[in-house]
């Protein structure tokens, strides 16, 4: 009878056997699996970097339609906005030499201004759409701020300006963001609320810039009032959180409107 301790060399050497006929399999098999890995991992990298190609290209296509319609609108506005503004800066002119009243020369001298600023305006913005170039707006924050209130009271409305701190240390991308909530404020105030004192106040903090534009219940109600669409706010709130900012606006318990900004006061131009 065979003891278990005998049969341990044998199956030693069988194996031994076994493993020399049997390794080049096991090897080229390896050597299979690692080839087909490194088809299969370069095979994904190739499909990626054709998805990416095609994402590039159809980006690269609607940023070209976008140039286009920036260009076609560029051309509408050409043609019926300053169309308009032209005839109007004309009339203005005309009614200045025409009248004999020096309240209505005057005041058809600062309409005649202010066609030939919106039509200065325009052609930078006609210029920027069909460029799709960066306009390059001066700073308008404090001197053009205080000329927008000075326009304002000249047409009769009741307006302050107070200005809490240094205004220097703002940005010029907030200084063009904060002029544009104060511009659009006053344009509402002139639509909806004839007669109107409005208070505008600008803080200028380290940190944080802030502009509250407050007006009381309009002193009259206009024959034909402007509809309220309210897209004018909708896209400069949008406009504020560009820049990381918050805008609010709503009635007030006496009867008027309050438009709240905050802005930080440095964002990279």
């Amino acid at each position: 009878m065979t003891r278990a301790e005998d049969l341990v060399p044998v199956l030693l050497v069988a194996a031994l056997e076994t493993w020399r006929d049997t390794w080049p399999v096991g090897m080229g098999a390896l050597a299979v699996a690692a080839l087909t890995g490194l088809c299969l991992h370069t095979r994904r990298l190739l499909a990626r970097s054709l998805q990416d190609r095609a994402d590039l290209e159809r980006e690269l296509l609607a940023e070209r339609a976008r140039a286009d319609e920036r260009t076609r609108l560029a051309s509408e506005m050409h043609d019926v906005v300053t169309h308009r503004l032209n005839l109007m800066v004309l009339h203005a002119g005309a009614l200045r030499m025409a009248a004999k009243d020096d309240g209505v020369r005057e005041a058809s001298e600062e309409l005649r201004t202010a066609g030939r600023q919106a039509l200065a305006e325009m052609r930078d913005l006609v210029g920027v759409l069909r460029s799709g170039r960066t306009a390059r707006i001066p700073d308008v924050l404090p001197d053009r701020l205080s000329s927008l209130v000075a326009d304002s009271a000249a047409t009769g409305l009741e307006i302050t300006l107070t200005e809490h701190g240094n205004a220097d240390i703002i940005s010029p991308a907030v200084r063009r963001t904060m002029y544009r909530v104060v511009q659009e404020s006053l344009t509402n105030v002139h639509k909806h609320a004839p007669g109107a004192q409005t208070e505008i106040t600008i803080h200028c903090g380290p940190s944080t810039v802030r502009a509250v534009i407050r007006n009381t219940p309009p002193a009259s109600t206009p024959d034909t009032a402007p509809p309220r669409s309210g897209k004018g706010l909708l896209g400069l709130r949008g406009r504020v959180e560009m820049v990381g900012g918050t805008l609010t606006a709503g009635p007030t318990d006496d009867g008027g409107y309050e438009v709240d900004a905050v802005l930080p006061s440095f964002v990279p131009t």
